[in-house]
This record gives C-alpha cells, sequence and structure tokens, in this order.
C-alpha cells in the first residue's frame, strides 16, 4: 500500500508480533530476536478468493488501510520450516500487489489481529528497501518504485 504526501510517497508496512523462543537458555539473549523486523503485510487465501482478493483483505486486516491495485509487482517462492507442531518444510508462494490508499488509519487493527501484529507504521519508500527484513520484499519494493517511476500521475 502505497501513498503520495507532500514529503513524498510512502509504503505500510508492519511489524509482526515475535513469539518469544522457548528454546532459548536462560539469561541468554539472542541478538538476532532483538532487532525489530518490518514486512509487508501478507496471508494466507482463504477458501474462494482470488490473490488480488487476499492482498486487500490482508492489507485491511493487518494495517487498518483499504486501497485499490494498481498492478501486481511479483510472486516470491521460499521455503521455510514451521515453527509449530510437525515442523514440516512449507513452500510458499506469495504474490505482492502494489496497491494505491483509498482510506483508513494506519495502525487501525483489530484486537484479534494484535496476536499477529505487533505495529502498522507509514514509512518513506525511498528508505523501505533498506528498513524490511526479507529480501523478496525489498524485491517488491524496487518493482513499486520502478512502476511509480513509469505511472506516478496514475498513482496519486
Amino acid at each position: 500500500m502505497i501513498r503520495h504526501t507532500p514529503a513524498g510517497w510512502q509504503v505500510a508496512v508492519i511489524e509482526p508480533k515475535r513469539e518469544p523462543d522457548g528454546n532459548q537458555k536462560p539469561g541468554i539473549t539472542d541478538k538476532k530476536r532483538q532487532k525489530t523486523v518490518l514486512a509487508l503485510p501478507k496471508g494466507l487465501v482463504d477458501p474462494g478468493e482470488k490473490a488480488p482478493q487476499t492482498a486487500l483483505r490482508e492489507v485491511r486486516e493487518e494495517t487498518g488501510l483499504t486501497g485499490t491495485i494498481l498492478t501486481k509487482l511479483l510472486d516470491i517462492k521460499y521455503i521455510y520450516v514451521r515453527s509449530w507442531g510437525d515442523k514440516q518444510r512449507v513452500f510458499k508462494i506469495v504474490s505482492f500487489y502494489l496497491l494505491k490508499y483509498e482510506s483508513g488509519e494506519i495502525d487501525d487493527v483489530t484486537p484479534e489481529m494484535r496476536i499477529e501484529v505487533k505495529q502498522a507504521l507509514w514509512v518513506p519508500l525511498d528508505e523501505a528497501e533498506r528498513k524490511l527484513t526479507y529480501r523478496g520484499e525489498r524485491d517488491a519494493i524496487r518493482k513499486a518504485r520502478e512502476y511509480l517511476q513509469a505511472h506516478a500521475e496514475e498513482a496519486r
């Protein structure tokens, strides 16, 4: 989700709520866990939903904002190991869309979503690539910047 302000373009990001590491030894801090994680909103496709609908819903749920889709940016593919239950390897494809801000207040998130989202905030688009934690999401920001260079008026 992007918006244009007098100061320039901004992108809505989230700080996911993180679970403490139950395997950590008492008195020992994990420096990696202390770093603030910033990410783009995303989530699972609900039954009967298409990826664009999921993007709109997840952004609304995780940030409190509504918008319209400007374009699909990219798909990222990765494997992760579940940290719960069976510890299985999961192959995942995440589709990122560029959304234009329409309405809502950033971080107006329901109590139910606070389980997943610590906070939602606007960051300058020029800083997002540096601040986002995950490489695939930084790639999405690069694609968004390329799109805006070619379609800035359409996106305003």
